[in-house]
């Protein structure tokens, strides 16, 4: 693959990032936060709505510099393919909790929430492999 076909692949990556940030705040309506992080200490319940925050923000990051430095993040330079790995990286473990940890059937009710919720899956999926092939690049000649 060419390094001009992944800078795409990656800019593809970026704007499905800024997409799917979406999925998040579905995702506090569905699972009903508001309602059920109330029975828990303000400090806990603060403390989860601020990492649902900076997980948001992260992906939104991961968008941005990935829209912004598709080429800088194709070069194969240590910085890109260290940052591309830990995308990769960080998806591939959003895939492994996915699959060993979360049991999201009882919450996909309706088709739109199963389509949604098996979308997100093939899109981690495509995040993992894009910024994996990134990461293995060696730098430009």
């Amino acid at each position: 693959m060419n390094r001009h076909t992944l800078e795409l692949l990656l800019v593809l990556a970026g704007v499905a990032h800024l997409c799917i940030t979406s999925a998040g705040v579905v995702m506090t309506f569905v699972l009903d936060w508001r309602k059920n992080l109330a029975t828990l200490s303000a400090l806990t319940r603060h403390i989860i709505w601020v990492h649902g925050l900076f997980v948001l923000l992260t992906i939104v990051a991961f968008g941005l510099v990935s829209i912004a430095f598709a080429g800088s993040l194709t070069s194969g330079e240590p910085l890109a393919r260290a940052a591309c790995g830990f995308i990769a990286i960080f998806w591939g473990i959003r895939l492994l909790i996915a699959f060993f940890l979360f049991d999201a059937t009882p919450f996909l009710k309706t088709l739109p929430l199963k389509l949604g919720y098996h979308g997100l899956t093939i899109v981690f999926v495509y995040f993992t492999l894009v910024y994996g092939l990134a990461a293995a690049l060696p730098p430009r000649l």
